[in-house]
C-alpha cells in the first residue's frame, strides 16, 4: 500500500471521492467538466481526469449529480450533498442484508453516547 512522505495512506475511504467531488460541483454553485472538477480537487495534479469522469459516471448513475453534453464533454451539477450519498450507501448496506434489525441493533449499540443521542431526538423528531 502507498503511502505519502508522512506516512499517511494514499487509498481514499470508500465514498470519498464521491462525496469530494459532489461538495465540489454544490460549491461551485454551477455545472462543471471534469477537468475543471479535477482541477478544483488537485489542483497539483494528484487526481487523475479517468478516476474523475468514472466517479462522476456513478454518480450520474445514482442520480446524484445532472449531466448534460457539452461539445465532446459532459457538464455536470450537484443534485444531492454529501451527507446524501453516505445515507444512500447505508440504506443500500441495510436493504441487502436479511437480518436487519441485527443490524440495526448491533449499529446503535455501537453509537456513540452523543450520535446516540442524536439519533433518539431524530426519531423523536426534535430539531437538532
Amino acid at each position: 500500500m502507498d503511502t505519502d512522505p508522512s506516512g499517511r495512506d494514499e487509498r481514499r475511504r470508500p465514498g470519498e471521492l464521491e462525496a469530494a467531488i459532489v461538495t465540489a460541483l454544490r460549491e461551485a454553485g454551477r455545472s462543471l467538466t471534469p477537468g475543471q472538477v479535477r482541477d478544483l480537487l488537485a489542483p497539483d495534479g494528484g487526481l487523475s481526469y479517468s478516476a474523475v469522469v468514472t466517479t462522476l459516471n456513478r454518480l450520474h448513475k445514482k442520480q446524484a449529480v445532472t449531466r448534460r453534453r457539452e461539445g465532446r464533454s459532459f457538464r455536470y451539477g450537484a443534485l444531492v450533498d454529501a451527507a446524501d450519498l453516505v445515507a444512500q450507501r447505508m440504506s443500500a448496506l441495510l436493504s441487502a442484508e436479511a437480518d436487519r434489525a441485527g443490524v440495526l441493533r448491533r449499529f446503535v449499540n455501537d453509537l456513540g453516547a452523543e450520535d446516540e443521542d442524536l439519533l433518539r431526538r431524530l426519531l423523536a423528531d426534535e430539531p437538532d
